[in-house]
């Protein structure tokens, strides 16, 4: 019987005999390291030069070749994927089209490099369509990556199966691997690049030729960091130092998103969305969010964005919440902050992987470029000798044209009047073809003049591309050039903004820009703000617009000019002092009644607001005092030092008798003068040392006393012993309208407090009692008269009279029947000098001058 083995005995073949043997650990590793090579240089990391994978250069080689350039008709993407996978890129064609589609996403590159139509996805992460059904061709700005490159200004490879000739790089006019970025993952490595402005990398790439020694913190003079195409907002600098120095760092981006008040509640409209994330996947987050309860105040959420790259997200909140804090809550819990990490990781020489800084990135596409413009020079050199040296020929030829139209004739093939030709009258191969091949009819109508204008012309083009090839600085001037070129055509304003304060040190203040506007506030205690140049300028005595519409039995109690990120002190009838920034009031419209205090400060029921004091970021308030003044003609100096910890509960302020409030704050230096005005029309004038300091919980002095039904109205401080106090006048302000100025040193008489004071105004029927007294020494201002309907005018301060103690003044709003005027403040004018003609016009927006409220002089 014949043993089992020897039936399954494998034959042997010449294949069989040359098996050797092999650890597997060495054949797994071999294998491993075969792969993660082919992964690293032919698929996941970019080359340095063009900021091209090789798929990605396939696909854009593929399209030129085939003609479907910018100008040309769209053509369907199933056919540049069946040429890509026929010509290049033996691999699955999903791999080619979603390449394609891509490059094609405006939200994915800062300028795409196809032009695609039809459905090619969206940010919320909707696929493109089947690639039958779309279609697509060459951007303007891809052209600029591939032209010149059939003058071998690269190198070129055989394709997978040698029939064919692929560039193992584009040329590259555009600097496409900062410009768009790029994202792979290979074996044991990532590169993760984030793309840049054009404008910026051009720029920069200029300094840098000019100055081959630039430090990366020169560059960044040009390149200020990422430009994402979807926008949003980057925070912090140093992230974005790391990354240009070292080729790693981490950013943070925020998509943008701004509060606007509408009808009674807020409204949260986010504009854009940090790079890379799902519009979808985001606004699904945000509802789960919600409906765990872990994000509160909001009662809707709709995407209002379009298909052509507009974002809006509108998020509604409930009229109880505060939408600052739900903000936040977003950027603290949803992809609306995200943290970017760069590694700009990519191939050099083309098979080694290096980390590069943002100069060696900038070199790499400078020498690139600077091979590429030498070779492209030589092509044209090479084009121009070989035509000036036919040129030559023919010029020859001239001198004998007859008999060398009969020798051709006489000749019995092509060979043989080659041969006569270059026998008889030394032309050189080249030159003999050339005749040859013109035919005898073009031959005989040579003209001696254009051949030798063209020769002329080829041989100084000679000189000149020779000129070029000797001199490196004439190829840099070149790329130089380009680079212009190139930014004029395409570059667009940065999409990305930079905040230099670091998220982990950033406040939410930071967010707001510094913005003058005015505060009103309501005996209701409503309160709004408004931009400053929400009131225009008018003549005195007219009626004013609509400021404010106040509920019914509600009246305008106070104005004050401010800055968006200065400080606000509001002081209650119980004698409590809250504080609040300017920031945190909503804005609203001029018209709208506002908010109730009640939602900013934390004041009991029967509580209400009597004075606000606004305080500006950069008002110092050491050894400076608060001058309180109440409706009785209580006076109080209190150091601001000892209000420095407010509470969200309040602190006390003063402690005030039986129907008392406190209605006036100043900041003084404890040694100014006091001014004080009742709305009867008495006025007192004496010295702020007369009011020593007291504690916080004290009650104060008489600073003037008062007859029956009389009380304070106005009470503010000039500094003393000063030229601005000399020039001071103080602007009385009657409730039917009228009003004056007065100049204060010179007309009121300086007493001891607590007197009754002397005239101040002449109060009749006709002007009604005195609602405010303001003091400035600088004409060049406007007030803002608001009535109690709520009315309003601005009007210049040089338009109202200077007058003297007793009188009346004149008229500076006229009123409808039974309104009264109820608030004024100062507001400085906009700059009237007009702007040379060499200088843009400056802004129209109102600044705003808050030195008065503030006791700053």
């Amino acid at each position: 019987m014949e043993d089992k083995e020897s039936k399954q005995q494998i034959p042997e073949t010449k294949h069989s005999r040359e098996v050797t043997d092999r650890s597997i650990v060495d054949e797994i590793e071999q294998s491993y390291l075969d792969y993660a090579m082919s992964v690293i240089i032919a698929r996941a990391l970019p080359d340095a030069r063009d900021g091209l994978k090789p798929v990605h250069r396939r696909v854009l080689y593929a399209m030129w070749d085939t003609g479907l350039k910018s100008g040309s008709k769209y053509r369907k993407s199933a056919a540049v994927v069946g040429e890509v996978l026929k010509s290049y890129h033996p691999h699955g064609d999903m791999a080619v089209y979603d390449t394609m589609v891509g490059m094609a996403q405006w939200f994915k590159m800062n300028h795409p490099l196809i032009d695609g139509q039809g459905n090619f996805g969206s940010m919320d992460g909707d696929p493109a369509a089947a690639q039958r059904y779309t279609e697509a061709r060459l951007t303007p700005i891809a052209e600029e990556m591939l032209v010149d490159i059939e003058k071998n200004t690269v190198e070129f490879t055989p394709n997978y199966d040698n029939t064919l000739q692929e560039p193992t790089v584009l040329p590259a006019k555009v600097p496409n691997l900062l410009l768009n970025g790029t994202v792979g993952i290979a074996v044991g490595m990532a590169t993760n690049i984030p793309p840049h402005n054009l404008g910026e990398l051009c720029e920069a790439i200029i300094y840098l030729i000019d100055n081959p020694q630039a430090t990366v913190e020169e560059l960044m003079q040009f390149i200020k960091g990422p430009d994402f195409p979807t926008g949003g907002t980057i925070y912090g600098i140093e992230g974005i130092k790391n990354a240009f120095a070292t080729g790693h760092g981490k950013i943070i981006v925020r998509g943008d998103a701004e509060i606007i008040e509408e009808g009674r509640g807020f409204k949260i409209i986010i504009s854009s969305i940090p790079f890379q994330v799902n519009k979808a996947d985001l606004i699904s987050r945000i509802a789960q969010l919600v409906k765990e309860k872990k994000i509160e105040g909001i009662v809707d959420i709709r995407d209002e964005s379009d298909r052509i790259k507009s974002i809006r997200i509108v998020i509604e909140l409930k009229s109880s919440a505060y939408p600052k804090k739900v903000l936040n809550r977003l950027y603290d819990l949803t992809q609306l902050q995200t943290a970017f990490h760069i590694n700009m990781l990519a191939l050099v020489e083309r098979i080694q992987p290096r980390v590069l800084n943002l100069r060696a990135a900038l070199h790499e596409f400078i020498n690139h470029r600077q091979d590429v413009i030498k070779r492209r020079v030589q092509f044209d050199l090479n084009r121009a000798k070989e035509r000036a040296h036919i040129l030559e020929g023919l010029k020859k030829a001239l001198d004998h044209i007859d008999a060398i139209i009969e020798l051709i004739k006489k000749s019995k093939d092509r060979e043989t009047a080659a041969a006569q030709l270059i026998e008889t009258y030394k032309f050189s191969d080249i030159q003999a073809n050339a005749i040859l091949e013109m035919r005898l009819a073009t031959l005989s109508s040579l003209e001696r003049q254009k051949i030798e204008d063209e020769l002329k012309e080829k041989m100084k083009l000679i000189e000149e591309l020779t000129a070029i090839l000797e001199k490196e600085e004439k190829i840099l001037e070149i790329i130089k050039n380009e680079l212009k070129e190139i930014k004029d055509k395409y570059a667009v304003p940065r999409r990305t903004k930079i905040v230099a304060t670091e998220i982990g040190s950033f406040r939410a203040e930071d967010l707001i820009p510094n913005e003058s506007v005015i505060i009103t506030l309501t005996q209701g205690n409503y309160i709004k703000r408004v931009p400053a140049d929400s009131y225009k300028k008018q003549r005195r005595g007219g009626k004013g617009i609509i400021g404010i519409v106040p509920k019914e039995e509600d009246r305008v109690m106070q104005m004050e000019t401010a800055n968006t990120h200065d400080t606000i002190y509001f002081f209650t009838n119980m004698g409590r002092v809250f504080t609040n920034k300017v920031y945190d009031i909503p804005t609203s419209t001029r018209q709208a009644r506002g908010h109730a205090l009640v939602n900013f400060i934390q004041i009991d029921p029967e509580e209400r607001v009597t004075a606000m004091l606004v305080i500006p970021q950069d008002q110092p308030i050491k050894d400076k005092y608060f001058l309180m003044g109440t409706k009785d003609g209580i006076v109080k100096k209190t150091a601001v030092e000892a209000y420095s910890n407010i509470r969200k509960t309040g602190l006390i302020a003063i402690k005030l008798k039986d129907k008392d409030e406190l209605r006036f704050i100043k900041i003084t230096s404890g040694h100014d003068f006091v001014i004080m005005v009742t709305k009867e029309g008495k006025g007192i004038l004496f010295k702020g040392d007369e009011i020593r300091p007291m504690g916080r919980s004290a009650t104060g002095v008489i600073g003037i006393r008062l007859k029956e039904n009389d009380e304070v109205i106005s009470m503010d401080t000039l500094e003393a012993d000063s030229e601005e106090a000399k020039n001071s006048f103080l602007i009385t302000t009657l409730e039917n309208g009228f009003g004056k100025r007065t100049l204060i040193l010179k007309n009121f008489p300086q007493q001891k407090r607590g007197g009754y004071g002397v005239i101040a105004s002449r109060n009749s029927e006709k002007t009604g009692r005195v609602v405010e007294a303001l003091v400035t020494s600088n004409a060049n201002q406007d007030i803002i008269l608001a009535s109690k309907s709520g009315q309003i005018i601005r009007i210049p301060i040089k338009s109202v009279k200077l007058l003297g103690r007793d009188t009346q003044g004149v008229r500076l709003m006229r009123l409808e029947k039974d309104d009264k005027v109820a608030s004024v403040t100062i507001i400085a004018q906009a700059p009237t000098q007009a702007p040379s003609s060499s200088e843009p016009e400056p802004p129209k927006t109102t600044e705003l001058d808050i030195n008065y409220y503030n006791g700053r002089k």
